[in-house]
């Protein structure tokens, strides 16, 4: 599978909290977490105090010091610092929403907020009198796109992208959010993030490395250098495509690009030459095409001597 990074277009603004209208969910950090995020909180039975005595803790967010506080689609949960016989944090209570309010025991505790896939934590202490805490996530968007050398869009349902963390340097980086859609707005921390785009499940395949700054909706837009293919094994051009065939798509290099099976088969390639090789019983066809960026193409292979394959060039199946 190839993958080259062709333009990359990026585009910032200003970002509002209510702009990121997507389910919050909790960051990684499995080494000290619960492994199930619906875990329920302890009971306040458990603790020491009775209710009425708990001081009152208030929490709010920011995306960066100078935003306004964020109203909705925050996730809080409150953990105990000491780690429970599982090795987990045990989860003292949770809350959604803005700004919020816990009456907590006096003790010390781990806050963490989620937005979408930025987060950030805070150890707090609570004494005898209410307690108001700000937390600053330094967070913002990023809203991915993709287009063709003629500008037009790539078909939606086949586009997807796949967002990795930037800071391992041995290409073995950690996936934050795969699948994701076009035009979908993601909730990161700010920093720089490694994108996948895939156009199709072939080799349309782009690479990107992005900036997200804090505070701020980044628009990154990918071009694609590709086009959906549809094969067919007929008796005649232009006939009726033969059931139960099966494909191979090789490269110019003879390298294997996609195997499918059936009367159809459809696919996104990025443009250059192949060999498209069906098997329909026991004899095999092949013929030499050419992909040609944003021309969506049917591709005929003509069941007869013509196109028939000699040994030589079936061995490599």
């Amino acid at each position: 599978m190839t993958a080259v990074l062709l333009t990359l277009c990026l585009t910032t603004a200003p970002l509002q909290a209510q702009e990121l209208n997507i389910q919050p969910k909790l960051p990684d950090l499995s080494h000290i977490l619960p492994p199930s995020t619906d875990i329920q909180p302890l009971p306040f039975s458990t603790l020491s105090e009775p209710e009425k005595e708990y001081p009152e803790l208030v929490l709010q967010a920011k995306l960066t010091d100078e935003t306004a506080d964020i109203r909705n689609g925050l996730t809080w949960r409150v953990f105990s610092p000491d780690a429970g016989e599982d090795g987990q944090l045990p989860l003292i209570a949770t809350a959604k929403g803005g700004t919020v309010t816990f009456t907590l025991p006096k003790g010390s505790y781990l806050v963490h907020v989620a937005y979408g896939r930025a987060g950030a934590t805070k150890r707090i202490t609570m004494r005898d009198e209410p307690r108001q805490e700000t937390m600053v996530l330094e967070a913002g968007g990023l809203k991915l796109n993709a287009v063709l050398p003629d500008g037009k869009h790539p078909i939606a349902d086949l586009l997807r992208f796949s967002i990795y963390g930037d800071d391992d340097t041995s290409n073995d980086r950690s996936l934050i959010l795969p699948d994701v859609k076009p035009d979908a707005i993601t909730r990161l921390n700010a920093g720089t993030y490694h994108v996948i785009s895939n156009y199709g499940n072939a080799n349309a395949v782009i690479r990107a490395d992005i900036r997200v700054e804090a505070g701020k909706l980044t628009e990154a837009t990918v071009e694609h250098r590709a086009a959906n293919v549809t094969l067919k094994l007929v008796r005649e051009k232009g006939g009726e495509a033969l059931a139960d065939t099966s494909w191979s798509v090789l490269n110019a290099s003879g390298d294997g690009v996609r195997e499918s099976v059936g009367a159809y088969a459809s696919m996104v390639l990025s443009e250059g030459e192949y060999i498209a090789i069906a098997k329909n019983k026991d004899r095999i066809y092949q013929r030499d095409f050419k992909v040609v960026s944003g021309q969506n193409d049917e591709v005929d292979v003509i069941a007869s001597a013509e196109f028939e394959a000699n040994n030589d060039a079936t061995d490599s199946d």
